[in-house]
């Protein structure tokens, strides 16, 4: 099998409601934008993926990997992967292409992904992931919402100039919930400015808010610190007992090799579209478990993304929990999952694994054709 064609296409969901970012401090958001990927076969099978885009960036990409992808064997991952090392080297981090070979391989195979790299588990529990900043009364509202579609745990988003004012939301939530397993998620492993004040947390501020957040039975803090500060990670481990995740910005397998030398986190949480693409996440999922170290990874990003991560978890023996973004009503499953037949929901407390052959879901052609930007 060979690759003939490659398109990237603009996707474009006006959201119902503008959407706050927690991690982009003031920017309404207002569009899911995504780049999707098409690749075309001599054998006539489609291999598709997804990465987020903040606008056109990527318009001529598919013209432009073309002259390197054409011609090439999907199964060939490896080597494909070299090509995509290469990009980043001119500024260009485009590993969510590197899905789409898998897409390819697992229709070809009839399998899903999951089980072509060692299968495990064909469902993981679901944690609901918040992505706003909110008061009190606004995330027990929501709290009570998750209850009700049968999840049992949630990430709370920590990312106000003030810390107090997010540690005030924890404790409310586990005063009203106390079943409700929580993790913590501050967002400072890639800081944003320029568009609001845009908080950073010293070490004293993150031993501070996980020993606040150790008395309240939090299963983990996220993103403390910068994604590169292996040194401060390591003293904070040594100074506080609450697990510590991150690495949804990390890429290849060199970072992440630092992250576990240097004993900076308990749970590694690479994002297959972000991070290196579904091989290199398996290769970061096997270093976890070669370390007794927890994995779960990132999947804030768009429906087929997280299609792409679950196919990763459903491999990973020790991946215990999934992240399924819900922050309504601007991110809501329609918002997240618009281009697909179905959108990716949690049933009694767990999410399944796609059982398609590929990446498990099926893109619609329908839904791509009326959301594509072509005006560029």
């Amino acid at each position: 099998m060979r690759i003939t064609a490659v398109e990237v296409r603009l996707l474009e969901y006006e959201l119902e409601e503008p959407f706050y970012p927690a991690w982009f401090p003031g920017y309404p958001q207002t569009f899911n934008r995504v780049n999707l990927v098409i690749l075309e076969t001599d054998e006539g099978l489609t291999g598709y993926s997804a990465g987020p885009a903040f606008g056109a960036e990527a318009a001529r990409l598919g013209e432009l990997v073309a002259p390197f992808l054409v011609g090439q064997d999907p199964f060939n991952v490896e080597e494909i992967v070299q090509i995509l090392r290469s990009a980043t080297f001119l500024g260009q981090r485009i590993w969510y292409l590197e899905p789409a070979l898998w897409d390819l391989i697992g229709k070809a195979c009839n399998q899903p992904v999951y089980k072509l790299l060692g299968g495990f588990q064909d469902r993981v529990r679901a944690y609901a992931s918040t992505g706003e900043l909110r008061g009190v009364e606004e995330r027990l509202e929501y709290l009570e919402d998750v209850r009700k579609l049968g999840i049992k745990a949630v990430k709370l988003r920590f990312h106000s100039l003030d810390w107090r004012e997010d540690l005030k939301v924890a404790q409310a939530v586990r005063e009203r919930f106390p079943e409700m397993e929580l993790m913590v998620d501050a967002n400072m492993g890639w800081r944003v400015a320029g568009m609001g004040e845009a908080p950073r947390w010293d070490l004293s501020t993150a031993v501070r808010m996980a020993r606040e957040l150790e008395e309240l039975g939090v299963l983990w803090l996220e993103e403390p610190l910068d994604k590169h500060d292996y040194r401060g990670y390591r003293l904070l481990r040594q100074k506080v007992n609450l697990p510590l995740a991150g690495g949804e910005m990390n890429q290849d397998l060199h970072e992440f090799r630092e992250l576990v030398r240097q004993e900076c986190l308990d749970i590694l949480q690479p994002d297959a579209t972000l991070s290196g693409g579904i091989l290199m996440a398996r290769k970061v999922a096997a270093l976890a478990e070669a370390h007794n170290l927890g994995f779960a990874p990132h999947t804030w990003t768009n429906g087929l993304g997280l299609a792409i991560n679950l196919q990763v978890m459903g491999a990973a023996p020790n991946c215990h929990w999934a992240e399924w973004p819900f922050e309504p009503p601007g991110w809501t499953p329609k918002a997240r999952d618009f281009f697909l037949k179905e959108p990716i929901m949690v049933e009694e407390g767990y999410i399944q694994i796609p059982q398609k052959p590929g990446l498990g879901v099926e893109v619609d052609p329908e839904a791509v054709e009326e959301y594509s930007k072509r005006d560029l």
